[in-house]
């Protein structure tokens, strides 16, 4: 870690550290923030950073604080805290819990998939799970009832269990493959469900839209659908190399003699393999489409552009947290 000094005004940190108009840029920027190791540290800790971001942002000493670690106490910031709210998110609905949590879910799901009874059970934890990070990721500048997220919760894992369970009996007969990815289909699937259906007060109400300079110039219906497809993708993008490609990487090694052997490890194996996997998907995913997203004036619903109009003419592009 470099000792360069960080002086009053040296560094911005209002931005993200790497070019946000790049993927790799974006891609370094969450794999700082979804780093499952800052899930380990306490409230105290995550305090202490905010306090140091927020006196050196407003010109406080820092001249026994290193550039590395004013942007170091920035990425925890960033992990733990709304970038909406600025008040400190849910321990398990953060994205660097994914790693650990999905880990342990994706494995689970991939691993017991042959019985009802466990793909009931692992398709409800898994949806009770994408609720809580879905409510704890989303644009709080839209309220939602807990009568909403009850019904996004019900009906996504309503949805995940019913794929399920109906491809489960329709593949019986096909090849063992097949079977191992209904998950993925079933994972896949929920969220289309999920992930709307939480945020629906979003869709319904419209969100608030910021010029480049971050002022609030009103707010948009059309904006809000557009940074929810981007998440539902980013979520299924998330999850897809590890619940397609284990499931292939299993089928193949379960047939040596050894593996059939030592049944008993290849749940956890199949974890670790899904911890790997998550390691680099959670920031991939993150980064495929930009976190302040953008769309043209043109692009939004008559009603949002003549408020914007009325406002500044001369804006052509409007900005937004789309969550994540």
């Amino acid at each position: 870690m470099s000792r360069e000094l960080a002086f009053p005004g040296q560094v911005n940190l209002s931005v993200p550290r790497w070019d946000q108009s790049t993927f790799w840029g974006r891609f370094k920027h969450f794999l700082a923030i979804t780093d499952w190791r800052k899930a380990l540290y306490t409230n105290t800790q995550l305090d202490e950073a905010k306090e140091l971001v927020e006196a050196y942002n407003k010109g406080g000493k820092a001249s026994r604080v290193s550039v590395d670690e004013l942007w170091h106490a920035k990425h925890l910031v960033d992990s733990a805290f709304h970038p909406d709210t600025g008040e400190q998110m849910n321990f398990m609905g953060r994205m660097s819990f994914q790693v650990p949590g999905g880990m342990a879910i994706t494995g689970a799901m991939l691993q017991w998939y042959r019985t009802v009874p466990a793909v009931v059970f692992w398709q409800w934890v898994n949806q009770s799970f994408n609720a809580l990070v879905n409510y704890t990721n989303r644009n709080a500048k839209s309220t939602i009832t807990g009568k909403q997220i009850g019904i996004a919760y019900v009906s996504a894992t309503s949805s995940a269990v019913a794929v399920s369970v109906g491809l489960n009996t329709l593949v019986k007969t096909a090849p063992p493959l097949l079977a191992r990815w209904v998950p993925f289909i079933a994972v896949a699937s929920a969220n289309c469900v999920n992930i709307p259906l939480t945020r629906q007060r979003e869709i319904i109400d419209g969100i608030v839209v910021f010029d480049e300079n971050d002022n609030p110039v009103g707010k948009s219906k059309k904006a809000a659908v557009k940074g929810i497809t981007q998440v539902v993708v980013s979520r299924v993008a998330m999850a897809a190399p590890g619940m397609i490609l284990i499931p292939i990487i299993m089928e193949k090694i379960e047939k040596y003699h050894i593996m059939q052997r030592i049944k008993p490890i290849h749940g956890p194996l199949q974890m670790l393999l899904c911890g790997v996997s998550l390691c680099f998907m959670v920031p991939a995913a993150c980064s495929l489409f930009p976190q302040r997203c953008s769309i043209l004036v043109d692009n939004l619903e008559p009603e949002a552009q003549e408020t914007i109009i009325k406002q500044d003419p001369r804006i052509k592009t409007v900005y937004f947290n789309k969550g994540l």
